[in-house]
C-alpha cells in the first residue's frame, strides 16, 4: 500500500483547473440566456389604449395585436400598440 502526500502546491493546482472549469461552464451559460423580451405588459397596454381586459383579449383574437406568452406574463408588440393608436383607438 502506497501513501501520496498532497501538498499546498498541488492544491493551489486542482483550485486553479476547477476556477477555469466553473467559468467556462458560467460562460456557456450565459451564452444561453434567452433574449430580453420587448414589448408592454397588460397593463400598461390598457392604460395607453384605454381599454378593459376583454377589449384587449378581443384585440388578440381578431389579431390586431400580437402578444407574446413569457413566464406567465402577456408582453404586447409596442408596434402594434403604436399602430393602433394611430388609427385612432
Amino acid at each position: 500500500m502506497s501513501i501520496e502526500i498532497v501538498t499546498k502546491d498541488d492544491l493551489q493546482l486542482f483550485r486553479k483547473l476547477l476556477l477555469g472549469d466553473l467559468r467556462q461552464l458560467l460562460g456557456e451559460a450565459m451564452g444561453n440566456q434567452p433574449e430580453p423580451v420587448e414589448g408592454y405588459k397588460t397593463k400598461h397596454v390598457r392604460n395607453i389604449l384605454g381599454c378593459s381586459v376583454n377589449k384587449l383579449v378581443s384585440l388578440r383574437i381578431t389579431r390586431k395585436i400580437r402578444a407574446k406568452k413569457v413566464g406567465g406574463t402577456l408582453y404586447y408588440n409596442k408596434e402594434d400598440v403604436k399602430k393602433l393608436l394611430q388609427e385612432g383607438y
